[in-house]
């Protein structure tokens, strides 16, 4: 796939014409007359608010709670761009709800919180999460985003999603259980070794143990994290290493490396000894840490993956929070726990195993079909929403995330199949 060059003065008028920003709010009722207006506002609307302080459930059934989405940042850790504050991360945010609405159909607001201090920040959140049905956290860095979600998980009944941690962590691993498939690993052999301990890494580390993975390595700035160190935070420590150990004694015979740190944090000479049919994520964006083709020439039976869409099996976070949240909300899920993060991967994984329609391969200009080069579905697949929303939903309520009763797996995937055709 060819790479898309935008220019900086391009993407400054994408974002200020026709008008500026990419949002807009559409109402979804008639307003027309003067009946309209008595309906939406006075002296009608004070009859859904009645029904409201009766029973706060009934929220979901008068007003667009069910498909509200809140996406919320202190600006802490943008994209690449680091700690630039809560008002530079909005085009970012604004972005996030349109990707939201493009592929789940949910709706957002996006929420720029101007605060840095862990327990002020969970204040703002709580008292406004009334609004909505869900909560995707965005561009927090760690490790205070790991708190931030713990704090707000427990004190919130609805979706709470930090997606820089659990997204990455989502797709990588159905990608992983792909790769498996192809080389004829089993995933509780497997040895992985993950480069970067930020939000992302931890949290791929954390869904990676609960596949099955019993030998995971965590090395960081630093070098590897193992027991000879007195400098290891408690999120860490989860992943240390009983014995002292350096880097290149981490890779030797190592099943897959997941790269989530920056270009350079480990090398070709560090892949060349690694397993055979070694599985090379290099996920650093839009940098790898080392590109596919330097990979390939000095071990041509790797299967890689990088975070670039220009690039073959990209580990797009696009493939996972639209259809977590869609699940998740519309079985009132309490949390996304575990399970339903478990479920969507593997969804995702099933999905790719499948003849790939032919609407796809016209898009991509290829044709794709499971193997070394699509171990990962394709983010404009439409049946990513009826997959991986089921699957999450299901599990949801399998977990007892979700007290949804009689909920009819098979009703639900039609009506989100419905979806792709409206």
């Amino acid at each position: 796939m060819p790479i898309i060059k935008i220019t900086d003065q391009e993407a400054l008028d994408y974002h200020q014409f026709p008008s500026p920003g990419k949002i807009s709010v559409e109402s979804t009722k008639s307003m027309n007359t003067q009946r309209d207006l008595g309906l939406a506002y006075t002296p009608g609307v004070a009859v859904p608010c009645l029904e409201i302080q009766k029973d706060a459930d009934n929220a979901y059934k008068y007003t667009a709670k069910s498909n509200l989405v809140a996406v919320i940042s202190n600006g802490t850790a943008v994209l690449g761009l680091g700690d630039i504050g809560a008002l530079a991360s909005k085009p970012v945010m604004e972005g996030k709800g349109i990707l939201f609405k493009k592929f789940s159909g949910l709706d957002s607001f996006d929420i720029e919180v101007d605060e840095k201090d862990i327990q002020k920040f969970c204040d703002v959140v709580i008292a406004i999460a009334p609004t909505f049905g869900g909560i995707n956290l965005e561009d927090i860095k760690a490790p205070e985003c790991f708190e931030i979600e713990r704090i707000l998980v427990e004190r919130l009944d609805i979706p709470v999603m930090h997606d820089d941690q659990h997204g990455t962590a989502v797709i990588s691993a159905a990608g992983i259980i792909n790769a498996c498939k192809i080389t004829n690993r089993k995933i509780e052999e497997l040895k992985i070794v993950v480069v970067g301990a930020g939000a992302a890494a931890i949290s791929c580390a954390r869904l990676y143990r609960h596949l099955g993975v019993k030998n995971i390595f965590l090395i960081d700035s630093k070098g590897v994290v193992d027991v000879s160190r007195d400098d290891i935070n408690e999120y860490k420590k989860e992943f240390i290493a009983l014995n002292p150990m350096t880097q290149e004694e981490v890779f030797t015979n190592a099943d897959i490396v997941v790269g989530l740190s920056k270009p350079g944090s480990f090398t070709v000479e560090h892949v060349k000894l690694m397993a055979q049919d070694p599985i090379v994520f290099t996920l650093a964006n839009p940098t790898p840490e080392i590109f596919p083709q330097d990979v390939i020439a000095v071990r041509p039976d790797a299967i890689i993956a990088t975070g670039r869409s220009d690039i073959a099996n990209q580990v797009n976070n696009v493939l996972g929070f639209p259809f977590i949240f869609r699940g998740a909300m519309d079985v009132r899920a309490k949390k996304i726990n575990m399970e339903m993060k478990v479920a969507a991967s593997y969804a995702l994984a099933e999905l790719t195993c499948k003849e790939v329609p032919e609407y796809l391969c016209e898009i991509y200009d290829t044709k794709l079909s499971f193997g070394r080069e699509y171990i990962i579905p394709k983010p404009f697949d439409k049946r990513l929403i009826v997959e991986v929303s089921a699957a999450v939903a299901e599990a949801a309520i399998k977990s007892g995330s979700s007290t949804m009763k009689d909920f009819d797996i098979s009703a639900y995937k039609k009506s989100l199949e419905l979806r792709i055709k409206s």
